[in-house]
Order: structure tokens, then sequence, then C-alpha cells
């Protein structure tokens, strides 16, 4: 390295070339890396959808889900299988186990699902695919008073054209129905004609069809042969000949029943501010450009506006993009902040130019990263971002290092060259090997498995990737920079330039004032009483742990993130009519209006409301994340959503504050089972996810009972429920003996009744970019009472017709809404959220687990439990950092003791990393914050960057050892000599993080704590650094001394005056 140094400090071209080619690179690379909000995440599992259309969530678990699980068992890389038994489709997500080959292991499930040849023949293709994250971009909402067909078919025509746009590629429609067939005949039709439901679809089957007939090979050329006559509108279907009776006559659809051309019957239903609305949701494919779709998008419906008929509007609802910029330029400007901090910093410690040229280091390194982005697959996105805030005082460190001593060289009288290589050359070893223990640092962040790891990975890359170019440039790059600068400008005739001067002289001299004056006093006070001081140390510790043993200071995993969206979700019980819902949702939406008033009453005249718009639905949720595996209509599900309009810098009341006011306007809705209100933009789960399981469902039905009145004890628990939900009411029918002389079976009488009242499927019709079922049943009229069941003709195999009542027997039960397996046994999930302003989720959970769980246990012997949502990523990341953490501490030991040639001096500077996390600590509990995992994340980084100074100082200290001097006299003169370095490395530091901290605004505040804990940890780490360090270094010469390993050096009488001892 020194033979490089001196290389480039002689061939400033080459020095000059190699930082235009970093800085060109990365200006040439960033218009073309893609832009997100957050990093894409990568889910480990594969989903296997099974519909079984018409069946009860008991027959789903029984004929579906468990034939699928019992195949995909055993297959090479799964770890979890979970599966979800709702009415009319199973759906089985297989988690997969770290480092397998996803694809091959979802080709193989695949394989063994198509294999299986036992489902009822009622159910469709089983559809196994991989488990992949759309990243929305924009929701855009279709609304206005018009009727369900005309804002499905605007819908469709805007989905089409969105998708047809350049570098668009997924568009989905949402909250519309679709379309359905229905041909609705009579019992006393079918009776008048001597006519079956299954009679009818068959005849339409073999009506309505295109046959390909061959083709004829004429002297003309070949001639395709084609059977045309596929049905695809209503009309057509009424045309279909059902029956030819004997005389020649023909019965059609028509004269038997109705044909409906209308919308599948479920219940699904959205108004967007009061009017009907269907909605497109906007994604982002691989690796398109967010903000380039929501430009395209919206200029497109800014044209669009003007086409669709007068009434509809076309609103954005969502707008992700949006999200986006206020987080990058909040960062941005955070960034730019910090950077002009640094460079102020730099400017009032170091001369001018000197100063230029050590913050030069800076924007080479970012964009030398930058230039990287395309080769590793990072965006710029807001972790990437945060992560050069992060390191932005860090990469002037090893620069301030090397200037420094560069400058103190210049200052013998030596030529700027021969400064720029004996000053260099003196702190590189030092300077690299600290670079390296930050590098390995942030070894554990990018080893966090999971979605959460996903998330976080690209922070440890672009920190890794910004310190080896802050490498290339403080060792190549600065010494020659600094050699050949041109000579600093003296006091003359500008007044301006005399100010400025005169106030670098008085800080600069000042901070050599503070060593000389006050620093070497109180060093030399340390060392005299070394031992008093290392016990001072210690109870700093035992205060800081005493912080969290007396409740002062909490940790909390993930707070979820606010955003500037509410959302209210509404569950009733299962078989509500829709009508009853509607009504709950209702009463939601009026809270929200009372909500309005409240906010806009601090409105100003003229100023807009606080709430921009408000978006229901019925019958599904609103889509709020990345992810959507589908799920049939219900009647008995809702959601409410407000659109805030705040500022893109607002910073005041928090928005879980509002949702928390909506729920008292709101009050209790009747008979409803779950109603929770959050403006959670992102979190990993619920607060509180306890997983009971077990074979017998009433034990686990009354664990759960039992568990959430425990829950309900506790404060700051809120929103709790249970996902064991009663079903809704079932009809079991059973033969009668006398049914089996009649030639009768269960599965005929199975067949007719599921005919009669779900449907036959006679034909699945593609009609435009829609597959709509062709459905034979009973009219809605005949549909609707157990006497219309009772009412009912059974067919015999010779068409015999006999009641209902004379070959069946019906009974009243009540099933299940839907039925929860994880790895083959029945689950049911305690979930509940948290005030985090009254409690920790932490807290309330070790206080379950310590005392009411182990009771409820010990009453269900056959039910277990485990902890899922927040509480599962807790414990699998924390222990994965742990893990880490201790090996990145090894790798820094290693590498620390390297360039010291030592086995105990490495501890000496390393004791320095448990006073950074008490400075830390210190740092939230002065802000009034709770420590967080992006908390811990800022300690674990603060781990590689406390060190540096310490390794410096030590390294200087066994190198004036060779002087001669009194070791003690050493000692205390290394912490002086190095005493601006270590002081400025630390300002540049904390001031480039210093907007992050103060910056409170809700698109910001979850980097703050590890802003805070890096910053605050370096604080305290330089006071280690340059007090505790010192007192250690003596303390291991007086153990060494002890052991007889070294002989004891004569004591200095006149320590630290700076004269020869005698």
């Amino acid at each position: 390295m020194h033979r490089a140094i001196d290389w480039f400090v002689h061939n400033p071209v080459a020095a000059n070339l190699l930082m235009f080619i970093l800085l060109v690179s990365g200006l040439l690379a960033l218009p073309g890396v893609r832009q997100e909000e957050f990093p894409s995440i990568e889910v480990d599992a594969v989903q296997v959808r099974v519909p079984y259309l018409g069946a009860a969530p008991e027959e789903v678990e029984s004929a579906v889900c468990i034939r699928v699980e019992e195949a995909v068992e055993g297959t090479e890389g799964i770890d979890r299988i979970r599966s979800v038994s709702s009415e009319g489709l199973c759906s089985v997500v297989i988690e997969l186990a770290d480092g397998v080959d996803k694809s091959r292991v979802a080709n193989d499930i695949k394989s063994r699902v198509d294999a299986i040849d036992s489902f009822p023949a009622e159910t469709e293709k089983a559809v196994t695919a991989e488990i992949t994250i759309l990243s929305t971009v924009l929701q855009v909402a279709v609304s206005g008073n018009a009727d369900e067909r005309t804002l499905k078919l605007i819908g469709q025509q805007l989905r089409d054209d969105i998708v047809a746009l350049p570098g668009v590629s997924q568009a989905e429609l949402l909250f519309a129905r679709p379309y359905e067939i229905a041909i609705e005949v009579s019992e006393q039709a079918l009776r008048r004609h001597g006519l079956t439901l299954q009679q009818v679809g068959l005849a339409i089957e073999q009506s309505s069809l295109d046959v390909p007939g061959g083709s004829l090979k004429t002297e003309g050329g070949e001639i395709l042969l084609r059977t045309k006559g596929q049905a695809y509108r209503g009309r057509e279907f009424e045309e279909v000949v059902v029956l030819t009776r004997v005389d020649g006559t023909n019965v059609t659809v028509s004269d038997i029943g109705r044909v409906v051309d209308g919308f599948e019957e479920s219940d699904l239903m959205a108004r967007f501010d009061g009017d009907p609305s269907v909605a497109i949701r906007v994604s982002r494919v691989g690796n398109e450009d967010v903000l380039d779709i929501a430009r395209q998008v919206k200029d497109y419906l800014a044209q669009a506006q003007r086409e669709v008929p007068e009434g509809i509007s076309l609103t954005i609802w969502q707008d992700e993009s949006q999200d986006l910029v206020d987080r990058l330029d909040a960062l941005a400007r955070n960034a730019r902040s910090g950077l002009l901090l640094v460079l102020l910093a730099l400017t009032l410690f170091l001369r001018f130019r000197l100063a230029l040229w050590v913050a030069a280091g800076i924007p080479v390194a970012m964009l030398g990263t930058v230039a990287v982005f395309p080769l590793m697959d990072i965006s710029i996105s807001t972790v990437s971002v945060m992560a050069f805030i992060l390191v932005l005082g860090i990469l002037v460190d090893d620069a301030i290092v090397v200037g420094e001593r560069v400058y103190a060289h210049e200052k013998m009288d030596k030529p700027r060259l021969l400064a720029a290589v004996d000053g260099t050359q003196e702190v590189s070893i030092p300077v690299l090997f600290g670079v390296f223990t930050t590098m390995a640092a942030f070894i554990p962040i990018l080893n966090i498995p999971g979605p959460l790891g996903s998330f976080f990975n690209v922070m440890g890359v672009v920190v890794i990737i910004a310190l080896f170019f802050s490498i290339l440039e403080s060792q190549l790059i600065l010494p020659s920079h600094l050699a050949h600068r041109k000579a600093e400008r003296e006091r003359g005739d500008n007044a301006l330039l005399n100010r400025w001067l005169a106030l670098q002289e008085t800080i600069s001299g000042g901070l050599e004032s503070i060593a000389d004056r006050y620093y070497l006093p109180a060093i030399e006070r340390a060392l005299r009483w070394r031992y008093a001081t290392l016990a001072l140390g210690v109870s700093v510790l035992a205060v800081t742990l005493a912080l969290f043993i007396s409740g002062r200071m909490v940790f909390q995993f993930f707070p979820s993130v606010e955003g500037t969206h509410l959302y209210a979700s509404l569950t009733m019980p299962e078989g509500t009519p829709v009508e009853a819902t509607a009504r709950a949702v209702a009463r939601i939406e009026a809270a929200a209006e009372r909500l309005r008033e409240e906010l806009d009453a601090a409105q100003a005249p003229g100023q807009p409301s606080k709430i921009r718009h408000v978006f229901s639905s019925i019958g599904s949720t609103i889509p709020k994340g990345s992810t959507n595996f589908g799920a049939t209509a219900q009647s008995n599900i809702a959601e409410v959503g407000v659109a805030l309009n705040l500022p893109r810098d607002y910073a005041g009341t928090p928005t879980i504050e509002f949702a928390d006011r909506w729920r008292e306007l709101t009050g209790s809705i009747p008979d409803a089972i779950e109603l929770g209100f959050t403006s959670q933009a992102f979190g990993l789960g619920s607060a509180i996810d306890i997983e009971l399981y077990g074979k017998q469902f009433d034990e686990l039905r009354s664990a759960a009972a039992e568990l959430r009145a425990a829950l309900q004890g506790y404060s700051g628990a809120r929103d709790i429920s249970d996902t064991f939900r009663a079903g809704k009411q079932e009809v079991q029918l059973e033969l009668l003996p006398e049914a089996r002389s009649l030639g009768l079976t269960l599965r005929d009488l199975g067949q007719q009744v599921r005919y009669a009242f779900y449907g036959y499927e006679a034909q699945r019709v593609q009609r435009g970019k829609e597959d709509l079922r062709v459905m034979v049943r009973y009219p809605e009229a005949e549909r609707h009472s157990l006497g219309d069941l009772e009412a009912m003709r059974i067919r015999t195999a010779d068409g015999t017709e006999v009641p209902f009542a004379s070959v069946a027997r019906a009974k009243l039960a009540r099933g299940y809404t839907t039925i929860n397996r994880v790895d083959g046994q029945r689950v049911v999930q305690v979930q509940a959220d948290v005030d985090r302003s009254v409690s920790a989720p932490e807290e309330i959970l070790d206080s379950l687990i310590a005392r009411e769980l182990p009771e409820i246990l010990e009453r269900h012997p056959g039910v277990g439990y485990r902890l899922a949502g927040e509480a599962e990523e807790r414990i699998e990341s924390m222990a994965s950092l742990v893990s880490t953490a201790l090996l990145a501490l090894l790798i820094i030991y290693t590498l620390l003791a390297i360039p010291l040639q030592s086995y105990l001096q490495p501890l000496v500077i390393m004791s320095v990393i448990p006073f950074g996390a008490v400075g830390a600590v210190l740092g939230h509990y002065l802000l009034g914050m709770d420590l967080v995992f992006f908390s811990l994340l800022g300690i674990v980084a603060l781990s590689g960057v406390v060190v540096n100074s310490s390794l410096v100082l030590v390294d200087y200290i066994n190198k004036q050892r060779k002087s001669g001097q009194s070791l003690h006299w050493v000692v205390g003169h290394a912490g002086s000599v190095r005493f601006r370095p270590i002081i400025l490395t630390s300002i540049t530091t904390f001031v480039g993080l210093a907007p992050m901290m103060m910056d409170n605004t809700i698109s910001t505040t979850m980097f703050g704590p590890m802003a805070i804990s890096l910053a605050f940890g370096v604080l305290m780490g330089t006071v280690i650094t340059l007090f505790l360090v010192p007192c250690l270094y003596l303390a291991l010469e007086d153990a060494l001394v002890l052991s007889g390993k070294r002989s004891r050096e004569p004591a200095a009488d006149e320590l630290l005056t700076g004269t020869e001892p005698l």
C-alpha cells in the first residue's frame, strides 16, 4: 500500500483520472437506476389454490386441503405448510427453508399436486405458483352515479388502456363482480317438461359450441371446415333448443326459464366519496420504474377524464409514487443538510482548501457506489438513501485522519510531496483496518433472515461499498490532491476573508487550547487514578442497565410505520345479510364525516379539508400492501379507508391519534365480531399474535376465548380478536332408507341439491378478456327459504319424481367460516393491537407467557402455542442479529489484532463498544424515544465505527513507545496529539446525522432511532476513547508487569508536563 500511495502522490494525473472515472461512472449510472419506495422483498413461499365452489369449509378441508398437504409433505426444502379452508376455496402456502432453489421446489410441489387424482369432481384445476410481491404504484377510483355494468365497462377500458402504456405491464380491476350468465328454471317448469337441471345444462353444452372440422384440399386450395354455434350473450342462449318433441316442435331455453346476463351472485360493492365505484390498481413488475409508471398513468388519466361520460370521476385514491417522492425528498433534504454541516465543521477546524479536499471524498465515494447499483440490482429507495445518510459523516473519518497527519507533517517544514507521502503512510495501516472494522460491523445487517432481511440487506451492502470507495479516495486520491493543492490564502485587504481566517484560527486554536489546558490535566488525573476511572466507567454501564430493569427504558421491536391513510376494518358474523353490513359501514362513514368536521374546525377559511377522500368496500378488504392472494366475496366483511390531506413535510399530531379518535366517534357496532382502526403503512403483522394449535377444535375455541379474556385485562391491548369464527348455518342432508329402494344414492341427492341451489355449470365462455360461467339453477325466488328445499322434487334413475321429504332428512347445524392449519394441525390465532404509548407488546407477551398462558394450557392439555406476527419476526431476527453480531465482533477483533500484533490490545480498543451502546441508549432516553429494532441496527453498526479512533490512538502509542519516553508520558500525550482528529471525526459523524435525528416528519420517523444510536454512540465512544482507553492501556501494562511478562518502567515524576522525565 505504501508504494501505491507514493506512486499516486507523484502521479497526480492518475489520481485525478481515478476520481474522474468514479464521478462520471456514478453520474452516468444514476439516470438508469430504478426508484422505488422500499427495496423489493423476496418471499420464499409457494401457494397452491384449489377452488371447490359451493363447498363448506369442512368439506374443503377434508376433500382438498388435507390431500394437498399430504402430497407436498416431505418435499425437500419445505419449512412449514399453512392451509386455509374457506367456503369454496382451499389455499395452501408452503414456506420454504432459507437458501433453497425456489423454482426447483415450486416445480416439485406442482408435480406432486398435479398427480393428485382423488379430488372431488366439482373442484377446479389446482393453481400452483411462487408467491411474488407486486409493488403497488397507484390505485385509481372510478366513481359516479352509474350502474354496476357501466362502471365495470369503463373500468375495463381504462385498465386495458393503462396496460397498453409503454413501461406499464400490470393493472387490475378491483371491486367489480365477475360476469355470469344464469339460466333460471323453476321446479314447476322442469316438472311440466319432464326435465332436470342437468339435462338443461347438457343440452346447452351440446348446442352452444364451435367444433373444428378439419379441412378440404381442393384444387383451388385448402378450405377449413368449422361448425360454429357458440353462444356468447344472454339472448343467444335463449334460442338454444333444450327439448325436441315427437311432433317436431322445439322447446328452447326461453320457453322454460329466464336467462340473466348479469353478474355472479356475490356480495361485492364499493363507494368512493358516497358514489358507487370500482378501482384500478397499477403495479410495478420487475425493474419497471415507479415514477415513470406514475407519470404515464397520470398523464393518461388527465386525458381520459375528458373522454369518459359526464358524471364519472377518475381519482387517484392511493399514490405510492408520491409517498416515494415525499420520502426521498425528506431524506435528500436531510442528506443535503448533513453534508453542509459536515463541510462547515471541516472548514471551521481545518484550513479551507484542506477541508474541501477532505470533503471531496463524500461525493467520490457516493457516486462510485451508485455506479455499482446496476451491477448489483440495487435501486434508489428510502433504505439505500438512508444508508448514504448513515455513512455520510463516516466517509470522511479516514480522510480527516489522513488530512490531519499530512497537515501536521507540513508544519514540520517538510515539502508538500514528502509530507503527503509520510503523513498518509504513517496512518495508512490503522486507517485501512479501521474502515475494515466498520465494514465488518455491518455483516449482521446483511444476514437478517426473512422479509425483514430483504428490506435491510440493501443498507448493509450500500454502506460497505461506500466505505470501500472511501478507502480508495483517502489512500490514493486525497494524498495527491493535498500534495499539489494551492497555497492557503493569507490575510490581506479582504475584510471578509480576514474575519473568516480569524474565526477559523480561533476555533482551531481553541481546540488545541482545550487539549493543552483542559484535556492534559484531566487525563493526568485519570491515569493516576485509573482504577477509579475504570470503576466509574463500569458504574455507567450499571446505570444504563438499571434504566431497563426499572422500566424507564423500553424496547419495542418494530412499531408500525404510520401512513397518511386511516382504515377501519369490520367483520360481522358469518352469514350476516349484506344489508346489515351496509348499515354498519354507513355508521363508520358517518363517524369519518364527524372526524372531518373536528379536524377542519381548526382550519382557516379557504383551506382544504384535512380528509381528502373516503373509500368504503363491502365484501372485500381494501388492498393496502403489495400482496393479494385473493378471496371470495363475503357479505360479512367490510372496510372503510380515509385518505388524509396532509402536507408533504407533516410533523404534527401522529396519525394513529386520528385513527383512535375515529374509533371513539364510531363507538361499538352491534353484533360486530371484529372492528379495528389503524393508520399503519408498514408493519410486520399483528403486535400480539399467538397461534394455538391442537386436534380438537372445541378445545382450541375454549382456550382462545380464555386467552382473549386475559388480554382484555392488560392496559394498552385493544382490537382483540381471534380467527375462530362460527360459520353460517348449515342444512346437513341425510338419505332415508326408503330412498335406497328407489335406486337413489347420496351422490344423486347431493348433486341434485347442488344443481338446484348452487347451479350446474354448463359452460365457460371467453367473452372479451373475461372468462364467465354459464350456470343453470332455480330462480332466485325459489332459493330463499327452507320451504324451497322441501318443495324440491328428487328424480330417480328412471325419471320418477319424488318429494324431497320422502327420501331425505334435513337437520340444522353450524360449521366454521374458515379452518386454519399449520403443519397438519388446526390452528386458532389470538390477535391484538397495542397502544404503544401505554404498553409495549413485548411487556404484555412476557407477562402472558409467564402467568396466564401456562394456566390456560394446563386446563386444555391438548393445546399448544407458538408466537406469530411481530413476535415471530422478532425472535427470528434477534437470534440472527445476536449470532452474526458475535461473528462480527470476532472479525473486528481479528482486524485489530493484525495491525497491533497483540492478542490483548484489541480487547482494550473493543471496550469502547459497550460504551457506544450506552451512548445510544442515553440518546434515546434524552430524546424521549423507545429503543426499537432500528436502534439495534444502529448500535450494531456503531461497533465498527467507535473502535476506529481508539485503533489510531493505540497504534500511535505503540509507535511512540519506541522513542524512549516514559510510558505514562507517551499515553497522556498520545491523546493530546490525536485530540483534534478524534474530536473532528466525531463531530462530522454527529452533525451529518443531526438533521435526521431532528426530523420528525411522517416520512422519515422510522429511520430516526438508527441515526440517534449512531450519533450519540459516537459521542460517548469519543469520551471513552480519550479517557478510558488510555487508562485500560496502562491497566493492561500493570497486569503484564504483575504476571512477570513485562518489566516495570520507571514512573515519571513530571507526568504530562511536556518535558523529558528525569
